[in-house]
């Protein structure tokens, strides 16, 4: 039977190898193509992360096996400028990141054990980290190139805020299921 626990803060430590484990079997794989020197940044990010405002964790255990994990905190202003960042104040322009963005709940990872892949799972961590957002203000960053992801965030009831050109790769901007701005997100042509 797996269970869903959420984690606050520092006390998420303790599972620090695991997930690390589960960042490797979910990203591994194409479209993602990542490896151990991923998953150490990612340990590394995660080190810094539980700190953040409003960080919360979402780890599911199958006994005392961690299968995958969701991760996510406030976003401040002003808005970060590394990693993936500026791809979406790019597509959505400063001052609707800054309303839509700013002092949301970004969920900054989701990942499961390729095992779990199809079992409701997924859903289940990413309705856990987001369930007591403020005024359901909820956001995410993807990959274009993973059509799977794209098509799950649908499914969930996110929506998707910032549309690349027809060709394009890189990163789009999903809002959550409550968002406040999901009608003002410009639909694709």
């Amino acid at each position: 039977m797996t269970s869903v626990r959420l984690f606050r803060g520092q006390d998420l430590r303790a599972h620090f190898p695991d997930l690390r484990s589960v960042y490797v079997d979910a990203f591994c794989a194409p479209p993602w193509h990542e490896g151990e020197e991923q998953a150490v940044e990612f340990v590394g990010r995660l080190s810094d992360n539980v700190r953040r405002p409003g960080f919360t964790a979402a780890v599911a255990f199958e006994g005392s096996q961690v299968v995958g994990f969701a991760i996510g905190w406030t976003t401040l202003a002003p808005f970060p400028t590394d990693r993936c960042y500026p791809q979406a104040s790019a597509g959505l322009g400063i001052e609707r990141t800054v309303d839509w963005l700013c002092g949301a709940r970004e969920i900054d990872e989701l990942a499961v054990r390729p095992a779990t892949q199809g079992t409701g799972l997924a859903a289940d961590l990413l309705t856990a980290v987001s369930a007591d957002v403020p005024d359901g203000r909820s956001w995410l960053m993807t990959s274009v190139e993973s059509s799977r992801a794209m098509s799950f965030y649908r499914r969930q009831g996110w929506i998707q805020a910032t549309h690349p050109s027809p060709e394009g790769k890189g990163m789009v901007v999903f809002l959550g299921p409550h968002h406040p701005a999901r009608a003002l997100a410009a639909q694709p042509l």
